[in-house]
């Protein structure tokens, strides 16, 4: 069984999987550290969503936040033209959250445990004929020049990339996304897609 963990929040009103890429400009001073940390220690971060709450805490504003998130590491960073400091951020692995509090710094901080089995580089599952049109419609998302530039690298014959992938591409909003996130199940996860995408389609 694996043990819990403390890690470092960063609540966003987005949902990021494992394998997937996120461009971040950090202008608060209490992510402005957590990054330095993060770089000097080799360490990453959890993202999550936020159920209540702005990304930026003013006036004492809180912040609630769902319990699964996906912890990332930092793969890229640049001043940008802003003046402000971007970083490009992969995620790695699914967590559950088991206690969460606000650390004196300002950083939400919380213990977690991480999936055995969600996670970048575990056992590949081969994808089968039946999700071929689902593999298609990723190969047509993925060309689109907002998603081409974050040269994601995806494996087509993978379960599990087809629906990190897929889940965070597709244009649901949130809450489903996160839904899809929770899913322990490739396979459950994958069907969830197609509904969604039927529902989609459905509507147009």
């Amino acid at each position: 069984m694996s043990k819990l963990q403390e890690i470092p929040l960063f609540p966003l009103h987005l949902v990021m999987f494992p394998g997937g890429r996120l461009d971040l400009q950090i202008f608060e001073r209490r992510y402005i550290d957590l990054v330095r940390h993060c770089m000097r220690t080799e360490t990453g971060f959890g993202v999550c969503l936020l159920k209540e709450g702005m990304e930026t805490i003013e006036g004492g504003g809180t912040q609630t936040i769902h319990r699964a998130g996906t912890y990332a590491r930092i793969i890229d960073w640049d001043q940008l033209p802003s003046g402000l400091l971007g970083i490009t951020i992969e995620g790695s692995a699914k967590f559950i959250i088991d206690d969460c509090w606000q650390a004196e710094s300002g950083v939400l901080t919380a213990k977690v445990l991480f999936s055995e089995n969600d996670s970048v580089g575990k056992q590949t599952i081969p994808v089968d004929d039946d999700f071929v049109a689902l593999s298609d419609l990723l190969q047509s998302l993925e060309s689109h020049p907002l998603v081409e530039q974050k040269n994601l690298k995806i494996d087509y014959d993978n379960l599990w990339d087809l629906g990190w992938r897929l889940a965070e591409l597709i244009p649901v909003e949130n809450a489903k996304k996160q839904h899809l996130l929770e899913l322990d199940d490739p396979w459950e996860r994958i069907e969830n897609i197609e509904q969604l995408v039927s529902d989609l389609a459905n509507e147009t």
